[in-house]
């Protein structure tokens, strides 16, 4: 396998682009969707997805219709790459139509810039580019009684903004037989991408949404990360979020699935969601299932897998071996998902990144006939 820096000079695509399923992948023993959570779901329905191939994108009608915005288009195989710049050096690469934001650079106060997101390509058995990481979104809606739905594509609706200022990218996603639709805005700013998402429900039933925004953000090491701000937020542990673009270390994978049952303890969720800061723990010296944080400058070289259920709306992020700093907000969402594959991997290495997600996992979004959802994630380049 090679990994590289996606979309770098050096990187030339595969034959062919893999059709690309947007569904995450939850392990059993999830909270029901009530609101009152007083059972454990014992098992849970992936999400459907039809899995074909995307259609060609026409690069030349998108450049003729969006361009003069700041954004210029790439045609790779089958798939598009819009590459967003700002005059001040900001920098965002967003694929078509899978949604997956590939870089973000940012300058910094000496005049140099460096790459904020992770990403990891490499060959799949029949040869086609298999991308990893970045920043993603894992959706899935829920109608009563029926069959539920995520969106696997999206069509570029709309580009304003101009190079100077501000640049926002507007993509859009509906099952029209289901009547959902979903939006997606990416916005670069000088120092700010915005990831925003808006659901509405035009059908006449309660539409249940769950989901999240997936970010990996690269670091030297986790050994040589911190998270300051979470003192005070209660966590419960919880296997690592799967999808196709994840990336998620095989022993970590194999031991998180090896202790389902003790990660989602009914016992420990009910603690955890009454606001109760009792701690259990599986073994002295292991990850504990639920508890509240006690560590405002939290060192992130152990692995772990958390979702805190009262989180700032901000924390920082700080890579001291990069002499780095990325701040990261949400809105909207009630969690916030925090995972680490851990020190014991090569610096710099494919595992040198710590995963964010802003998320509706614990406490799904339930919208009314004819209402409209919003929530978004920031990551802040504050070393400008």
């Amino acid at each position: 396998m090679a990994y590289s820096s996606l979309f770098s000079p050096n990187f030339t695509p595969f034959s062919s682009a893999r059709p690309i399923n947007l569904q995450l992948s939850y392990h059993p023993y999830l909270p029901s969707t009530s609101l009152q959570y007083t059972n454990i779901r014992r098992e849970f329905s992936v999400p459907y997805v039809a899995s074909v191939p995307y259609q060609p994108i026409n690069v030349d009608y998108l450049e003729g219709e969006f361009s003069g915005h700041g954004v210029t288009f790439e045609g790779i195989g089958d798939n598009c790459v819009a590459k967003m710049g700002l005059d001040n050096g900001s920098t965002a690469t967003l694929m078509l139509p899978s949604g997956l934001i590939t870089s973000y650079k940012v300058p910094l106060w000496h005049g140099g810039t460096v790459e904020l997101l992770h990403t990891s390509v490499s060959e799949g058995d029949e040869g086609e580019a298999v991308i990893q990481g970045g920043v993603s979104l894992a959706l899935n809606s829920e109608v009563d009684n029926e069959v539920s739905w995520s969106p696997s594509a999206w069509v570029l609706r709309n580009v304003r903004g101009n190079s100077s200022d501000s640049i926002k990218v507007e993509l859009i996603s509906n099952d029209s037989e289901k009547m959902v639709e979903i939006r997606y805005i990416v916005t670069l700013q000088e120092d700010v991408l915005t990831s925003e998402i808006s659901v509405t429900n035009s059908k006449s039933t309660p539409l249940h949404w769950t989901g999240s925004i997936i970010s990996h953000l690269t670091v030297s090491s986790p050994e040589a990360t911190y998270a300051l701000g979470l003192e005070g937020s209660n966590f419960l542990s919880v296997p690592p979020f799967l999808s196709n673009f994840s990336i998620i270390p095989p022993d970590l994978d194999e031991e998180t699935d090896s202790n389902m049952g003790q990660l989602w303890s009914q016992m420990g969720l009910k603690r955890l969601l009454s606001g109760s800061s009792q701690r259990n723990r599986k073994n002295a010296g292991e990850e504990e299932m639920e508890g509240e944080e006690d560590d405002g400058y939290k060192q992130l070289n152990e692995e772990m897998s958390r979702i805190y259920i009262s989180a700032p709306r901000f924390f920082t992020l700080i890579d001291r071996g990069r002499r780095n700093s990325v701040a990261v907000g949400r809105d909207g969402f009630d969690e916030m998902y925090l995972s680490s594959p851990g020190s014991s991997h090569e610096i710099y290495g494919e595992y040198s990144y710590i995963c964010v997600g802003q998320s509706a996992m614990l406490k799904p979004i339930i919208l009314g006939p004819g209402e409209v959802w919003r929530g978004w994630q920031q990551l802040h380049n504050p070393n400008m």
